[in-house]
C-alpha cells in the first residue's frame, strides 16, 4: 500500500526585530488563520548584520512570500549601519529580479511604534511616546512592547482600523515603494521596488504593502 502525501502548507514569513512587532503578526497568527511564520531578529550586538544574515541562511521552500519589516532609525543613530541597511536593500532587490521567493521590504521611519499609531483615528502627528500614554492609556512605551493584545487595541477595540493604516500611509515619504504583480490563481507574487534614500529621516513607511499583497490573495484580516 503506497502511502498517503503529506501535503505541505506554504506561508508567509515575517522577519521582524521588535517586541511590538512580534506580538503585533503573532496576534494575526493566531486569531485570523493567516499562515505566516514569524522570525524575530534580535538586534542586539549586531544591528541590522543580524537581519541580513538570517534572511540569507533562511530557507525558501514552502515560502510563499517573505516579509522583511525593519525600523530605519538605526541607519542614522549608529556607524556603519547605513552600509548595511544599504545591503539589505540591494539583497532583497537581487531576490525579486532572480523570480525566487519574493522579498518584500518593509522600513518603517522612525520605528513600528510609528506606524502602530498610524492605525489610529485620533492620530494627526503627534508625539509617539505621548500619544501612545494619553490616547491609548498605557503607563509607557515599554508598556505597549510588551502588550501581546497590541493588535487588537490598534484594529479591534474601537481606536482604529487597518483601513485607517492604509489611508494614512504617505507614499511620497516612503524609503521603499513597492511594485506588485500578482496572479491570484497561482499564488504567484513579483515585485519591483524604487527606494528613495533621501527620504531617510522623514517619517513614513510602506507598511500596507503588507495587507496589499495579503488582499490581492484573497486573505482577509
Amino acid at each position: 500500500m503506497s502511502r498517503k502525501k503529506r501535503l505541505v502548507e506554504k506561508v508567509f514569513k515575517v522577519f521582524c526585530e521588535g517586541d511590538t512587532e512580534y506580538n503585533y503578526f503573532e496576534y494575526i497568527r493566531k486569531n485570523k488563520k493567516v499562515s505566516l511564520a514569524i522570525r524575530p531578529i534580535n538586534m542586539k550586538g549586531g544591528g541590522y548584520a543580524n537581519f541580513l544574515d538570517q534572511i540569507k541562511e533562511d530557507a525558501n521552500s514552502n515560502c510563499l512570500a517573505k516579509f522583511i519589516v525593519i525600523d530605519g532609525d538605526r541607519a542614522l543613530s549608529f556607524p556603519g549601519e547605513l552600509d548595511v541597511l544599504k545591503g539589505i536593500i540591494d539583497y532583497c532587490k537581487k531576490q525579486n529580479s532572480s523570480k525566487r521567493t519574493p522579498h518584500i521590504l518593509i522600513i518603517d521611519y522612525p520605528d513600528f511604534e510609528y506606524v502602530a499609531c498610524l492605525h489610529t483615528y485620533a492620530y494627526k502627528g503627534q508625539k509617539v511616546e505621548q500619544y501612545i500614554k494619553r490616547e491609548l492609556g498605557y503607563r509607557d512605551v515599554d508598556a505597549f512592547k510588551a502588550d501581546d493584545k497590541v493588535f487588537k487595541v490598534l484594529v479591534e477595540s474601537g481606536k482604529g482600523s487597518i483601513e485607517q493604516l492604509i489611508n494614512s500611509v504617505n507614499h511620497a515619504t516612503a524609503i521603499v515603494n513597492n511594485d506588485f504583480s500578482i496572479n491570484k490563481s497561482k499564488y504567484e507574487i513579483f515585485v519591483k521596488s524604487t527606494i528613495n534614500m533621501s527620504n531617510l529621516g522623514k517619517k513614513g513607511t510602506n507598511f500596507d504593502d503588507f495587507y496589499k499583497v495579503l488582499g490581492e490573495l484573497g486573505v482577509v484580516i
